[in-house]
């Protein structure tokens, strides 16, 4: 069945679990291509339910996460690593068979590790990530082009059904994502250095300004270059969500931080001992990198 907008309904009934930003935003590309007849949300914050309400986010809002899954063709966790462990037993239950559950996290063997072992026989578990986001949160921040041009990964564990893959892959594809899909473990290890470690830096030299003396920090306000003030964007990204991505994907990070403390501390001795050459050799290898970023449509 195609809707007015041209778009297949893919699924009938699709439960979403935690309306910030990523939830938020999956709810408008959903009821703008018109991917879903019913929408079923619920989050623990009151207030965020109420913005929901309030946007006309969905067709159903639920007290509980047992409520919204139940009956639903497609569950996606949309909340912070943290509350995976939690909400298992909440939703495992009330899972239906022949049911999709997924979510989109930044950590997937964390993700496997919390969910996996709930899960009732027939429900189909295909861990996702959408490499998309913004420094903002809540209900109020997402917006439905969110995915449009970005990767979705996909981490389906071992004998997953493949029909059930296409169908979540169509979904993400329909709102406007390019879908890629590798190991769980795989995606943790490349996620370490494209996102985690960047803002951990990010977080860092934020941290470090605020300890400055009074005046120089009101300085460093002031005449925030283009560089800090990324960072500043960066280090701007919800706490708690961060929080839980370092603490699950401790082994990956330390991993990316550790090279990068050793190459940091070879940046240090080519600037001590007036190596150019070697600065200008790196510096040139990164605007490569850059250009690359640019010519994949992803800057």
């Amino acid at each position: 069945m195609t809707t007015p907008s041209g778009n297949e309904v893919l699924f009938d009934r699709i439960a979403i679990i935690g309306i910030g930003l990523i939830g938020s935003s999956l709810a408008r590309g959903l009821k703008e291509k018109g991917l879903a007849r019913e929408i079923a949300i619920h989050d623990a914050s009151a207030e965020a339910m109420r913005d929901a309400k309030a946007l006309e986010l969905g067709h159903h809002y639920c007290a509980s996460a047992g409520e919204a899954v139940a009956n639903a063709d497609l569950v996606v966790l949309a909340v912070p690593l943290g509350a995976y462990a939690d909400l298992a037993p909440m939703v495992a239950p009330n899972l239906k068979q022949g049911a999709i559950l997924s979510d989109v996290g930044s950590v997937k063997q964390a993700v496997i590790r919390d969910l996996g072992p709930s899960l009732p026989e027939g429900v189909h578990f295909i861990p996702g990530h959408p490499i998309a986001g913004t420094e903002h949160s809540g209900p109020k921040s997402g917006f439905a082009a969110l995915f449009h041009g970005r990767w979705c990964v996909l981490t389906p564990t071992p004998g997953t059904d493949e029909g059930a893959v296409a169908r979540l892959k169509a979904l993400w594809t329909a709102l406007g994502s390019q879908v890629e899909i590798m190991t769980a473990s795989h995606h943790d290890q490349v996620l370490a250095i494209t996102s985690h470690l960047p803002h951990l830096i990010a977080y860092t030299i934020v941290d470090t300004a605020t300890f400055l003396e009074d005046e120089t920090m009101q300085e460093v306000i002031k005449f925030s270059a283009s560089g800090f003030r990324d960072f500043t964007r960066i280090a701007a990204s919800d706490p708690i969500m961060w929080r839980d991505v370092f603490l699950n994907n401790r082994e990956a990070v330390l991993e990316m931080l550790g090279r990068f403390t050793e190459d940091l501390t070879a940046l240090q001795r080519a600037i001590r001992w007036g190596e150019g050459e070697k600065l200008q050799e790196v510096f040139t290898r990164t605007r490569a990198i850059r250009r690359g970023i640019i010519d994949a449509k992803q800057a």
